[in-house]
């Protein structure tokens, strides 16, 4: 995985949630949408819970990404842009709050409306919203927004844009979208598309943009300057227009916020240990733990702060594609989950420190229950039985080891279902009944955790070699790393999914059929699951609370038997090393935890 982590996490800005209750008639314009009962906040509340008010402004802040850039534009496919542009530079309708599971408040637009059943939804513009160059954001900027980047933009914009039957404007500073489906979080959804200047745009294709087309926004912080793979400047904009709005206060309090590339982890982290960057996002646990007593820390001068949160686990893990063979046999999938020694592996490199990933919402209630299928979960999946893989009804655990490097009973049980699914030993090597071998190539990006995913491996390969598989471990650059990725060039791949405590259509991006043979999707394992697709189909339809998590709960059955992710362990709460002027609110942290629009968002620069 990356150090920049929350690539992975932006499609978490996808993630659902709807307010006020549905009535027969059009809702009231209001301040903030929920996806169940109305926001936390009232319609006068002076800042975020989770942000400082009377935070001071001025200081930097230095991060680091490995890797490198060769676009600014993170709106489209083509190129790579550092991740954090997309929130700090740029904003949409509404903005969401991190400590509720999926709630938002006016940010572009000073009202929201809906529907009965939330079949459309309309925003009102605020007066002297304005992108960077002073330009007013007009209902034309908006709507030319959704239809560009709905079909032209980046593919993870598209499929909410093929929801829309109709947009339109219905006043001087308002417009409404009417949605031909049964999607109850398409209200939120159309809240969170950003919005850039039709202007800037007019007569280009802004699929083809190039490096030095930085798309105009209306967020904080402007792109100062850049040298390419080098390092990207971010100044915050004085005459920025929504500096004094209740969402706003207390957040981006940096003057300048600088993003640095580095070659790999390594370096990167050295030159956090020289002073060079303000702060550093750990995930490994032994490392934090036996790792950061270096003289910057003894002095005082580093610290290091833990931010808990309460969120699902999400997925992270070597993800298998099924679009190759054998891996579209679920019995060899189970075999290289079983042989992957997870206990002997966590001890060894994390000093098990960290518990492991049980299912793709662990740690929520959102979570699979591990023994049989009961009530409305039970229910929902009965139609759908003939094609479910063994555990889905009857209960599925990961295969525990015996915490031993030989790990003799895993291995054997691998064995076994290599054998049924038609392998066998010859001459030391699997192979199958052409006398083909079984060989895997795993594909790692150079970034935050090579180190650790390629000492996993190292381990894991020797034992797939008692097994007669050979697994190959290829380390690429960011750049060559994406396109692969995007081709679905690898057999195994280490896979980042952060998932919310508000599941929606971020979940048919991830899981959905659409995207198998799609180049760009986020369906890295080539999942065809018409279970799982129904299940994030009734998800979204839910009206209340209990069918939602009844759907999330079946969803994760699905997924979880499926046997597509190899998992490792979970984050269960945030470790940032940084400099000791660098501070946050401590009093209220989000339910989110040390995620987007946590840091650098809400952190200010103190002066010792």
């Amino acid at each position: 995985m990356r150090s920049d982590i929350f690539r992975f996490v932006r499609a978490g800005l996808l993630v659902c949630g709807l307010g006020l209750v549905a009535t027969p008639g059009a809702a009231a314009p209001a301040h903030g949408i929920a996806m169940y009962g109305d926001p936390a906040l009232p319609p006068d509340f002076v800042s975020l819970p989770y942000a400082n008010p009377d935070a001071p402004k001025g200081g930097e802040a230095v991060t680091g990404n490995v890797g490198g850039f060769d676009s600014l534009n993170p709106f489209i496919l083509r190129g790579s842009a550092p991740w954090q542009l997309a929130s700090l530079t740029h904003e949409s309708l509404m903005g969401r709050s991190m400590d509720e599971p999926f709630t938002l408040y006016g940010l572009l637009a000073e009202s929201v409306e809906t529907g009965p059943n939330r079949d459309w939804v309309e925003f009102t513009l605020r007066e002297g919203a304005t992108f960077s160059d002073g330009t007013p954001v007009t209902v034309e900027d908006v709507i030319w927004s959704y239809r560009e980047l709905g079909s032209n933009g980046h593919p993870r914009y598209r499929g909410f844009w093929q929801k829309v039957g109709e947009i339109a404007q219905t006043g001087p500073r308002s417009l409404r979208l009417t949605f031909n489906e049964d999607d109850r979080e398409l209200a939120l959804l159309a809240g969170l598309r950003p919005i850039l200047q039709k202007a800037q745009w007019q007569g280009r294709d802004i699929s083809e943009a190039g490096i030095e087309d930085i798309p105009l926004g209306t967020g904080p912080y402007v792109v100062e300057s850049y040298e390419i793979d080098r390092s990207v400047v971010l100044r915050r904009n004085p005459a920025y227009w929504g500096k004094d709005l209740a969402l706003r206060r207390g957040t981006n309090n940096f003057d300048e916020i600088r993003i640095e590339f580095y070659g790999d982890d390594t370096v990167l982290k050295e030159a956090f240990k020289a002073g060079l960057i303000s702060y550093v996002r750990e995930f490994n646990a032994e490392a934090w733990a036996n790792q950061y007593d270096f003289p910057a820390v003894q002095r005082g001068e580093i610290v290091k702060s833990e931010i808990p949160h309460q969120k699902p686990s999400g997925m992270t893990g070597f993800v298998m594609n099924t679009r190759r063979a054998p891996l579209d046999d679920w019995r060899v999938r189970e075999a290289l989950i079983t042989a992957f020694n997870f206990e002997y592996i966590n001890d060894t490199l994390t000093g098990g420190r960290q518990p492991r990933i049980t299912s793709y919402f662990s740690n929520s209630e959102l979570a699979m229950d591990h023994g049989p299928a009961t009530g409305r979960v039970r229910d929902l999946l009965e139609p759908f039985k003939a094609t479910l893989l063994p555990g889905a009804l009857a209960g599925y655990d990961l295969p525990i080891g015996d915490g031993t490097a030989r790990n003799r009973k895993n291995i054997r049980r691998a064995m076994a279902l290599l054998k049924e699914a038609g392998w066998r030993v010859q001459d030391g090597r699997l192979v199958n009944a052409q006398g083909q071998p079984l060989e895997l190539t795993v594909l790692l990006q150079q970034d935050g955790l090579i180190g650790q995913a390629t000492a996993m491996m190292d381990i894991y390969a020797r034992a797939l070699e008692r097994l007669g598989i050979t697994l190959t471990t290829q380390m690429t650059d960011k750049a060559q790393y994406a396109e692969r990725e995007a081709q679905y060039d690898f057999d195994l791949t280490l896979m980042r999914r952060s998932l919310s405590l508000s599941p929606g259509n971020e979940q048919m991006f991830y899981w959905g059929s659409q995207g198998v043979n799609q180049p760009g999707s986020r369906n890295l394992m080539g999942l065809v699951s018409p279970a799982a697709e129904a299940m994030i189909t009734h998800m979204l339809q839910a009206r209340d609370r209990d069918e939602f998590v009844a759907a999330t709960r079946a969803l994760d059955r699905v997924l979880t038997t499926g046997r597509y992710v190899i998992p490792i362990h979970q984050y269960s709460v945030g470790r940032i090393a940084h400099k000791s002027q660098l501070k946050y609110p401590k009093d209220h942290l989000p339910i989110y935890g040390d995620g987007i629009g946590f840091l650098p968002e809400v952190w200010w620069y103190e002066a010792d």
